[in-house]
């Protein structure tokens, strides 16, 4: 439905000086204590970044916030392309129903557009809004729930590592400075995982508290054999007794590791430690191998499993060209994008061998899609034959559903780690 706009409400970018003001909205949309802190304030104020931090202002009061920043998206294959992140997006219970979100979308994407982004993303805390904006599910999300004593592990074991490698209980300032050369390693091998800048290192440690709340986790380092360091997890756990037994949760903020064995390690180690009878994952890959560390799998039940990384494509040819493919093929895609920033019709000639080359054609469309869709399409984790049996996606040529998904589909599901 369109909504007529409201001239009366200003939607722009604000000043520093507007920051408290913009906070408390912020606060107030995400259900929170209204007044940000002094210590939130002297904390967000270095991040302030001016012209991406836009409002909505009923005279001198903030009523809806948005805000982005630049980041940095891993397509299949490894290439990054620029990223325009989207965040912070609230509009307060007195101003829904005015237009004020499609305006200060329309003002972020089209100053990304401009910037030369590639694609615009964000988490969607609800599933229906951003559908219209373009925006596509292209990553999703799985939490497992351990239950301990049926893994089949060994109670009695030492809890370390049999390949020769070893876990180290580290501190925040030990993961400020292993951490990001080791993400910058997963990152680039992960299709769907995001950049973390130095303040996701800060916040993520303790370095910087925006909220008061905050405590410290504990974190875990598996070095290999070598000593090389290829996996961090961050957990908290609690303290649940009852009948004289523990019934203790550890609960993951957050686990990368840069190979395989390393990642069954600090899992094992997870479920090894002392009065730890439940361990819940965190945000997992839907296929990750979790469950199969486990001598019994079905310790890990599915708790969670959501649609996680919205993506907005805002170049069709270079994102086509920013990612790798299966197979050789060509693949003419008529892209419907009714804000305009990318629609039109495109010829795909990949190569397993060379990648792919993508331009503008006049030639028959195979495929006719929204630029949401192809969204989801583009990080290889939907289906194009599951779209057109849902009618989302038409094909104009018979089996091109099938064509699409031998050349975009990849073997393991792309994954975001991140919340942002």
């Amino acid at each position: 439905m369109t909504h007529p706009p409201h001239p009366d409400i200003d939607v722009r970018p604000i000043t520093e000086d507007e920051l408290p003001d913009w906070l408390r909205a912020v606060n107030t949309g995400f259900l929170r204590e209204p007044t940000p802190s002094e210590a939130e304030l002297e904390a967000r104020r270095p991040q302030f970044t001016p012209g991406r931090y836009l409002g909505a202002f009923d005279g001198a009061r903030c009523v809806a916030t948005f805000k982005s920043f630049a980041q940095e998206l891993t397509a299949v294959g490894g290439a990054t392309v620029p990223a325009d992140a989207i965040s912070a997006v609230t509009v307060t219970a007195t101003h829904r129903r005015r237009g004020l979100l499609t305006r200060m979308m329309a003002q972020d994407l089209a100053a990304a557009k401009d910037r030369g982004d590639v694609v615009a993303t964000l988490i969607a805390a609800e599933y229906p809004i951003y559908g219209r904006y373009g925006f596509g599910p292209a990553t999703w999300m799985t939490e497992w729930t351990i239950d301990v004593p049926r893994t089949g592990l060994d109670p009695r074991r030492s809890g370390a590592p049999d390949d020769g490698g070893r876990i180290e209980l580290v501190d925040g300032e030990d993961v400020r400075k292993l951490g990001p050369e080791l993400h910058e390693r997963v990152r680039r091998a992960q299709p769907g995982a995001v950049s973390r800048d130095d303040l996701w290192w800060r916040l993520n440690t303790g370095a910087v508290r925006f909220d008061p709340s905050w405590t410290e986790p504990h974190y875990a380092v598996y070095r290999s054999a070598g000593g090389e360091v290829e996996a961090l997890a961050a957990y908290k756990s609690d303290d649940n007794w009852h009948d004289k037994q523990p019934h203790n949760t550890a609960t993951v903020h957050w686990l990368i590791a840069s190979t395989p064995a390393a990642e069954r390690a600090l899992w094992h180690h997870l479920c090894s430690i002392d009065w730890i009878t439940q361990v819940k994952s965190g945000w997992r890959s839907p296929d990750d191998l979790l469950p199969f560390f486990l001598p019994n799998p079905r310790a890990a039940r599915i708790t969670t499993q959501a649609d996680w990384l919205w993506v907005r494509i805002l170049d069709v040819v270079r994102a086509l060209e920013a990612r790798t493919y299966a197979g050789e093929g060509r693949l003419v895609l008529e892209v419907n994008d009714p804000d305009g920033f990318t629609g039109g019709r495109y010829e795909l000639n990949a190569s397993e061998r060379d990648g792919g080359s993508c331009t503008p054609t006049t030639a028959d469309a195979d495929l006719t899609l929204d630029v949401g869709d192809l969204a989801a399409l583009w990080l290889g984790d939907e289906s194009a034959e599951r779209l057109v049996a849902l009618g989302r996606v038409r094909e104009e040529r018979a089996g091109a559903g099938r064509v699409t998904d031998a050349l975009l589909r990849t073997s393991r599901r792309p994954w975001c780690p991140d919340m942002f």
